[in-house]
């Protein structure tokens, strides 16, 4: 079998550090596991400022990668993406182009890129599908990133029709697992809330969880989205993006989500909902269809399960794990 070497980049961070995981742990003769003559490359940003295109250059010609999976970019929360709406955009417009670009110089026979669900328009029909990127503008508070996002398809299909480039798009749902960013200020809802909860309970506080609850959303395992990228990898030659998700039966409340952090947690203090801040949007289902059609199913992990995992890894990670302040 030819030998590959397959270069994550970003490949420190949340989905990166579970595709290492998977291919580490996977069986073998598993369809996710890693097979005979496959070096895998973890590169985390230490290794050079992907928005240098001699820093890029310089990374792909110390690994000599014949495959990418391209995870790298500025991400923050929603704070942070309304704040910084140009920098989102800049600088991960130029991550992309330099990793898109030198991945085409040095002949790099596959790139996947990571997208968001964000780069959907703001006003369009549910559920989502990969039909409808282009179809209306993405919302307004983090515009920046999902414009940047959004032209990571383009280019696939420009460098696809000029140079016959191999290079495709997935696009997860919210991901959450093990070494996901846990800083209060700075983090999705679930390791925000699991980050809170810990305190509370440390601290003899309450545990107030922002908005009513009600809200639903679509929640994919670290873990799952990394054997998703693994089969696209082998498997997986269409330029055209693809959703991967749980189903849209599989929506989650954020009290559902509370709930279960508070019981994997083990908190029996005061547990309430600060209904005078803004939920955000009520829900924004997405299709998993043509992943499951083209993949042939696939098994997820239930909800609790993956979270209890995740609980427990924070709280025995927890001097390692990304916190931010860690009094606060």
């Amino acid at each position: 079998m030819a030998s590959s070497v397959i270069l994550v980049t970003g490949g420190t961070g949340l989905v990166g550090s579970a595709i290492k995981h998977v291919i580490e742990t996977e069986p073998e003769g598993s369809r996710f596991g890693k097979r005979p003559g496959e070096t895998w490359i973890f590169a985390s940003s230490s290794e050079g400022d992907l928005r240098d295109p001699v820093a890029a250059r310089k990374l792909f010609d110390k690994y000599k990668p014949t495959h990418v999976i391209h995870l790298a970019a500025l991400v923050g929360g929603l704070f942070r993406n309304m704040k910084y709406k140009l920098t989102f955009l800049r600088d991960n417009l130029l991550i992309n182009d330099n990793v898109l670009h030198t991945s085409y110089l040095t002949q790099t026979q596959k790139v996947i890129s990571c997208l968001s669900t964000c780069v959907f328009p703001d006003k369009v029909s549910y559920p989502l599908d990969e039909d409808k990127i282009h179809l209306g503008l993405p919302h307004e508070s983090n515009f920046g990133y999902a414009h940047s996002k959004r032209l990571v398809d383009v280019m696939n299909h420009a460098y696809k029709e000029e140079f016959g480039c191999n290079f495709t798009s997935a696009i997860p749902t919210n991901i959450f697992g093990p070494n996901d960013n846990f800083d209060l200020e700075d983090s999705h809802v679930i390791p925000g809330l699991i980050h809170k909860c810990y305190l509370a309970k440390k601290n003899g506080t309450p545990f107030v969880v922002s908005g009513t609850g009600k809200p639903l959303r679509q929640f994919i395992y670290s873990y799952d989205l990394a054997k998703m990228f693994i089969w696209m990898l082998r498997e997986y030659d269409d330029v055209e993006p693809i959703i991967l998700s749980v189903g849209e039966d599989e929506e989650v409340s954020i009290k559902q989500v509370a709930d279960a952090i508070v019981k994997a947690m083990g908190f029996k203090g005061e547990y309430t909902f600060d209904t005078t801040r803004a939920d955000g949007q009520y829900r924004k289902p997405a299709s998993n269809a043509k992943l499951l059609k083209l993949m042939g199913g696939f098994e997820f992990t239930p909800f609790d399960t993956a979270l209890n995992d995740t609980v427990k890894w924070f709280v025995e990670s927890y001097d390692k794990a990304r916190t931010g302040k860690k009094s606060a």
